[in-house]
């Protein structure tokens, strides 16, 4: 029986997760298989793998075979490393102990790379935010230029309109008064 770690689709269309599983490989994608070892979701950035390390490590020494999607994951989270320095201590290359420092200094190493593509992403997100920010208060200031400069010209016009009826008002007050007033006696 040839065992595989591979993945079982799991969710709804479009919105797929995977399971982590060790599975008979004559067994169909999502069928029977032999131990769920953890999940995967890739719709998550960075991806969310969560992963019983030694499931898998215990697994791998079995002879089970992962697919080439499950070898990057556990390529990814060190699994993969961990078996081949197990495989230097069996052949006497290195004690245990070196075996744990060199897996350990990986392991730091690769929790750095994580954060720092957590962080350039959150950075990503946050310049994008700013940028519409920026965006959205320049058409703002410009909308609000538009409109101070429509109501100047129409205070202008109305002043104007206003200006006529206010010199005929004066003039035609300054009719009447002429008319109803007296007219003083020629000396």
């Amino acid at each position: 029986m040839a065992v595989r770690i591979r993945l079982a689709r799991k969710g709804r269309r479009k919105l797929a997760y995977y399971h982590i599983v060790v599975a008979d490989s004559r067994s169909p994608r999502d069928g029977r298989f032999i131990e769920k070892i953890g999940t995967y979701n890739p719709r998550t950035d960075p991806a969310t793998i969560e992963i019983d390390f030694n499931k898998a490590l215990d697994w791998l020494q079995k002879g089970a075979q992962p697919t080439e999607t499950c070898r990057a994951i556990l390529s990814y989270k060190g699994i993969l490393l961990k078996k081949h320095l197990l495989e230097g201590v069996k052949k006497g290359a290195f004690d245990e102990a070196e075996a744990e420092r060199r897996f350990s200094e990986w392991m730091k190493q690769q929790e750095a790379k994580i954060e720092a593509k957590k962080l350039k992403i959150e950075k990503s997100a946050d310049d994008g935010v700013m940028k519409r920010i920026e965006a959205e208060r320049k058409i703002n200031e410009k909308r609000a230029a538009e409109i101070a400069k429509k109501r100047a010209e129409a205070a202008a016009k109305a002043e104007k309109e206003e200006q006529p009826e206010a010199v005929e008002e004066q003039k035609t007050a300054e009719a009447e008064t002429s008319e109803s007033a007296p007219e003083a006696p020629a000396e």
